[in-house]
């Protein structure tokens, strides 16, 4: 089934869902909306509307329901807002885009990302890129660069580039001054005991030992009297509060794997959440982002910045990012890719920004369709209709048309010998696509299937064919009366074919977030010869189909489907 045919049914189903009848009018408008190109034909486009109307028409409420789920509709946009920044002054704003380098970036850190910048950029203000590198076990040199390719591709430019661990002679420094000031103390109970301890509210007898007696332990930390596990330092909290973030959280402990930047120069790490709230104070972040799952640790951010004596920034939450049957999140995209279930970290079906440059995705379709989502905590799930539908719009102006015929059946024309000259867009001065058509040509296997012997359809922009003969293998057909027909067919002449395989993205995981086996279609056949001068990553839209981003050339072309 085409993917034309599948945005009709589509948005038949919503229409007669919403209003117990679809009307094929209102269905119209929202084809077109989604698929220009179908204004081209109006006459085709109503006929193929009316069609699949009749067909869910006999479809109980229930039944139309449950095949809606099978789709993802745009939600309806709120009117765009402008970020506002609370107390910001105007050319003294600082914010920080912060990722941890262990993992590709993905939609998620566009979505931060992009309001870090764009919020900088309305108050004339700077945005720091900050790598948060305090974890050795995890973190590469090769995602730091894929970190910086993403922002450089969607076109973030930050004003300047920092490393945590740059700063841990500062963050030891601070370490020690919270444990001279009594608000940190160096514990070596088992994890487990003070994991209860914690659960429980019960204070350890490392809580109260002498500052002396505790700052001797930090020695030996940094010293190496100590391995991992067997101490941490913790931040002397509140252990009856409501908020168990602040039940003596651990704020640095010992990891002897190599760092990708500092080698085997320090031992001790911070935790995130004792380094963010350092580097923030040094850097001078006026106005620090982060998205809500951190909200119960802002006492805890906040508390730090007290004890040190700092003058406190601006917190600004928003809501995470997720995306309807796609995993955005490192947590569940590194297994997808070590466990070989997905290609690599560009596979088309992720939501990684190197999965969504190969799908053929805009960069400035990203940037609208995360700032539209703006500075609100609302939680939400969209699917991807909506990037799709911004990306779409934004191709559609630019993109080449050519023809693609899917699982391809010879049509044998009687008397066809005809020179082609087709546009390469139907309202766009691009040029054409001039070629010579003799006799013998190829269509898709389901408009095979659906034409009758006796009936009389156009090969779209060339001539009007009547079929004399459908065999297993093959159709037959004679020139017909040049006269307007109902049903278009694209087609590929057989001396300018070339094999093509497209590859088309569905969802990665399922209703219950599990691994999807069918979520990458492999559609064979062949395109116009034309498309071997396309170059490797242009995107082109396939009539009746989409637009399609080409991923490798050779004796047969690759391309991916986009939107």
């Amino acid at each position: 089934m085409n993917n034309f045919e599948e945005i009709i049914r589509k948005h038949v189903l919503k229409n007669a869902f919403d209003y117990g009848k679809a009307n094929a009018g209102a269905v119209a408008g929202k084809v077109i909306a989604e698929h220009p190109d179908a204004k081209n034909d109006m006459k085709a486009t109503m006929a193929l509307i009316n069609k699949i109307i009749a067909e869910v028409s006999t479809f109980s409420k229930n039944e139309i329901e449950e095949r809606m789920k099978r789709y993802a509709y745009a939600e309806k946009k709120e009117e765009k807002k402008e970020l506002e920044l609370p107390n910001a002054v105007m050319g003294k704003v600082v914010t920080r885009f912060p990722p941890e380098p262990s993992g590709y970036p993905h939609i998620g850190h566009a979505k931060a990302a992009w309001l870090d910048y764009e919020s900088a950029r309305v108050y004339e203000g700077k945005m720091i890129l900050r790598f948060d590198d305090t974890n050795p076990e995890k973190e590469k040199q090769e995602y730091v660069e894929a970190i910086k390719n993403g922002l450089s591709w969607l076109g973030i430019k930050w004003d300047k580039e920092s490393y945590t661990s740059d700063s841990m002679p500062e963050i030891y420094d601070y370490l020690e001054r919270l444990i001279h000031a009594g608000k940190a103390y160096v514990c070596t109970c088992p994890k487990e005991e003070m994991s209860r301890r914690r659960a429980s509210g019960e204070e350890c007898g490392c809580r109260t030992l002498s500052k002396k007696e505790a700052l001797e332990r930090w020695k030996g930390m940094l010293d190496g009297k100590y391995q991992p596990g067997d101490v941490a330092v913790r931040y002397a909290g509140d252990l009856k509060s409501q908020n168990t973030v602040m039940r003596d959280p651990s704020l640095a402990r010992i990891m002897l794997a190599e760092h990708f930047r500092q080698g085997k120069k320090y031992r001790v790490w911070p935790s995130y959440d004792f380094a963010v709230a350092i580097i923030d104070h040094l850097e001078g972040k006026t106005h620090p982002m982060r998205s809500k799952e951190y909200e119960l640790r802002d006492e805890l951010y906040y508390s730090i910045f007290s004890d040190l004596g700092f003058e406190k920034p601006h917190l600004v939450e928003f809501s995470r990012l997720a995306i309807k049957n796609a995993p955005i999140s490192k947590r569940l995209l590194k297994p997808l890719v070590d466990e070989g279930k997905v290609s690599g970290w560009d596979d088309p079906r992720l939501p990684t920004l190197a999965g969504l440059a190969r799908r053929g995705i805009l960069p400035e379709a990203i940037r609208n369709f995360v700032l539209s989502l703006g500075l609100s905590k609302s939680e939400s799930e969209p699917g991807w209709e909506l990037l799709l539908a911004e990306n779409r719009k934004m191709l559609d102006p630019v993109a080449k048309h050519y023809f693609f015929v899917r699982g391809p059946v010879v049509l044998n024309v009687k008397g066809l010998e005809q020179k082609a000259k087709i546009p390469l867009h139907p309202k766009k001065g691009m040029g054409f696509r001039e070629f010579d058509v003799s006799g013998k040509v190829y269509i898709s296997w389901d408009d095979a299937e659906a034409l009758r012997e006796g009936e009389v359809f156009r090969l779209k922009d060339l001539c009007n064919v009547k079929l004399t003969k459908k065999k297993a293998k093959a159709l037959e057909g004679e020139l017909a009366e040049d006269s307007m027909v109902p049903k278009k067919i694209q087609w590929v002449a057989d001396k300018h074919k070339i094999a093509c395989e497209l590859l088309i993205p569905h969802d990665l995981l399922d209703e219950n977030g599990n691994y999807n086996p069918n979520s990458l279609e492999i559609a064979k056949g062949y395109c116009e010869k034309g498309c071997t001068e396309l170059k490797k990553g242009e995107t082109i839209q396939f009539e009746r189909l989409g637009f399609c981003r080409l991923d490798k050339k050779g004796k047969k072309l690759q391309f991916v489907f986009s939107c």
